[in-house]
């Protein structure tokens, strides 16, 4: 399943990336995260790994991310493997203006066992309302923040 999503954040470019670029801004617009770890390469650049601990519900589930690509300003790319699921994760970031920046992220999701098959395969846009709803989350604290 694979899927591009756009949202428009008013900000400038420069300021978006500071903020989209700060682990320890994570927190503050993905609901449920209790901890992003840093477990190899140099933190932030391409083949570095994290794992990141989400709360979901009554559950912990644990997803390692792998920086895929790092050319920031323009684009981040990584890769967040769960139990049964790989989310491959392009990131696009464009200036439309001075003040207000373009956010593309296509998201890639392959599917490892029945389980997880099956909710793909009955419910899709439950994927997408969820990343949606993340860029909606970072564009209302990036513009919080500024």
């Amino acid at each position: 399943m694979k899927y591009t999503q756009s949202i428009h954040i008013n900000l400038p470019r420069k300021r978006v990336i500071e903020l989209f670029d700060n682990p320890e801004n994570l927190a503050k617009w993905q609901p449920g995260l209790l901890k992003f770890e840093h477990i190899s390469g140099e933190p932030g650049t391409t083949g570095a790994k994290a794992r990141l601990l989400y709360k979901m519900g009554k559950r912990e589930t644990e997803m390692i991310e792998t920086v895929t690509l790092r050319e920031l300003p323009e684009k981040f790319h990584g890769t967040y493997q769960a139990r049964g699921v790989l989310n491959i994760q392009e990131n696009y970031f464009e200036e439309v203006d001075e003040n207000t920046t373009k956010w593309t992220s296509t998201s890639e999701f392959k599917f490892s066992n029945l389980p997880m098959k099956v909710m793909g395969w009955l419910m899709p846009g439950a994927f997408k309302k969820q990343s949606y709803t993340f860029m909606e989350l970072f564009k209302t604290f990036a513009e919080s923040e500024s």
